[in-house]
């Protein structure tokens, strides 16, 4: 079984932290815990990369 957690040692990047959060908003971070992130079908996995996207560019537009 595959877990979703780094050693201790180890610290998320941004970009996962942003991943993490947007799964668990779309309540799929139980599911990513139990199966890991490959466990995800095409349109979950996809959910989470365009909520991410707009996030990452509502970020980029606020900036300017």
């Amino acid at each position: 079984m595959k877990t979703t957690k780094k050693k201790q040692n180890e610290q998320l990047s941004p970009l996962e932290l942003l991943k993490m959060e947007v799964a668990e908003e779309l309540g799929l971070l139980e599911k990513i815990r139990k199966v890991g992130w490959g466990g995800l079908s095409a349109a979950e996995s996809g959910r989470i990369g365009g909520v991410m996207t707009q996030r990452l560019k509502e970020k980029s537009e606020g900036e300017r």
